[in-house]
């Protein structure tokens, strides 16, 4: 399968995801069923934006690396959207329970970068 199917893919599942998310905004009342119009809210919103930030990641890398394909960009590129994607999240839980602050969230910052240091040595390793 080509790079540009597996983007597609990618950019297909994200647009379901937004309508889903945009759905579950217009539709679901937090006030009527709090649990189930949240958790989706949030797993909705975490999909979609895991999408967005590989898509945008990858053409990124491939602008940024000289219009060079590699299978490695699809890979760092969704393993970065799915950590920025968890920091929004984990933002907005914070901000919802009103124990968000900058710190809280330079915390989630420092980790994910972090972890990413991890996997990028990790994949230099078995290069």
């Amino acid at each position: 399968m080509t790079h540009s199917r597996y983007i597609s893919i990618i950019a297909f599942s994200g647009v379901l995801a937004w309508s889903a998310w945009a759905l579950i905004v217009l539709k679901l009342s937090p006030y009527e069923s709090a649990g189930l119009a949240l958790s989706f809210f949030y797993i909705t919103l975490m999909i979609a934006l895991s999408c967005t930030f590989t898509v945008f990641g990858f053409y990124f890398r491939v602008w940024l690396f000289k219009n060079e394909i590699f299978y490695k960009h699809i890979n760092i590129a969704l393993r970065q959207g799915v950590f920025l994607s968890l920091i929004t999240v984990f933002c907005l839980i914070f901000q919802m329970m009103k124990v968000f602050s900058w710190w809280s969230g330079m915390l989630l910052v420092v980790i994910a970068v972090l972890l990413e240091f991890y996997f990028s040595s990790r994949d230099s390793d078995v290069d």
